[in-house]
């Protein structure tokens, strides 16, 4: 696909690559409309913004991806053309950064609990001292043979049957919503998230409704009733019957419809820029929905 509107980079802090490798990514690819949508930060975003403002053919839209959540549920909130100029979004950088860092000790300790234990000290240095994510747990313990004949991890060394993307299957397994070493953070609530975003000029489109909101899909009328204006329809995470079902939704909305792959790297391998789940049949909606966001522009 010639568009991906959601790539993370090494400004989150479970993305690999530079936004120059990045950029070097999408134009080997042919991708030539992207976003940079880091987790709670724009930092990634403006230095995108400045390194393609001269290569031709090449459109960015500045972005965002929020931690947030509704009614009980962890969602995350793409925010798409947001004004880089302000400082909300430092600020929320700052403090989603210190609740990621007050929530690493109780993850230790419900994983312990489980029986997989590991070096505190070990796993801060590996993290450079910010909040280590789900993976970067998953990184050491699987770096570690002595923690190899642990029953709870054979299933993400090579040749097990959640091998294929280990480091993020861990995190899924085992820290994402209804885990067993799941720990809750006090993220904004969706109405303050959607409320951020369009204060900044922005567009709010929910992201991978589907992996959030599996068996429950319908819970994305509620989110647009709320302000989003959008759902992030195409992706890595939703089968045909989910694509069907939000683009046959936003459709009778008259809503936006989004495209992404969710790139990070070595966490998710499997994943590469401009390639998602995707059906053919709603390429002119979604064409439409590029458009406006496209020249959406702050006012």
């Amino acid at each position: 696909m010639k568009a991906d509107l959601h790539i993370h980079s090494l400004h989150s802090n479970d993305g690999e690559y530079s936004i120059p490798e990045i950029i070097k990514f999408c134009i080997e690819g042919g991708v030539d409309t992207f976003s940079i949508t880091d987790h709670n930060g724009v930092n990634g975003s403006r230095e995108a913004m400045q390194l393609t403002t001269d290569v031709e053919g090449m459109d960015f839209i500045p972005g965002i991806e929020i931690d947030c959540n509704y009614r009980g549920t962890d969602i995350h909130l793409l925010g798409y053309q947001v004004d880089l100029r302000g400082e909300d979004f430092d600020v929320l950088k700052i403090t989603v950064r210190q609740k990621h860092l007050d929530a690493v000790p109780q993850m230790i300790g419900n994983l312990e609990q489980l029986g997989i234990h590991l070096d505190p000290d070990e796993l801060m240095l590996k993290s450079d001292g910010e909040p280590p994510t789900g993976e970067l747990f998953a990184e050491l313990l699987l770096e570690n043979s002595e923690q190899h004949p642990n029953p709870k991890l054979l299933p993400y060394l090579p040749g097990g049957e959640r091998s294929d993307m280990p480091l993020i299957n861990f995190y899924l397994d085992f820290f994402a919503q209804g885990k067993p070493a799941y720990v809750k953070i006090e993220h904004l609530d969706f109405h303050d998230a959607v409320a951020l975003v369009r204060n900044n000029g922005g567009i709010p489109i929910v992201a991978h409704p589907g992996l959030n909101l599996e068996g429950r899909e319908g819970v994305v009328n509620e989110l647009m009733d709320h302000g989003a204006v959008g759902l992030e329809v195409f992706n890595n995470y939703h089968n045909n019957k989910q694509i069907a079902y939000f683009a046959e939704l936003t459709a009778k909305r008259g809503a936006i419809l989004t495209c992404g792959s969710d790139f990070h790297g070595k966490n998710k391998p499997l994943i590469s820029i401009g390639q998602y789940n995707f059906m053919e049949k709603h390429r002119e909606s979604l064409d439409r929905s590029l458009t406006t966001i496209g020249t959406h522009r702050k006012t």
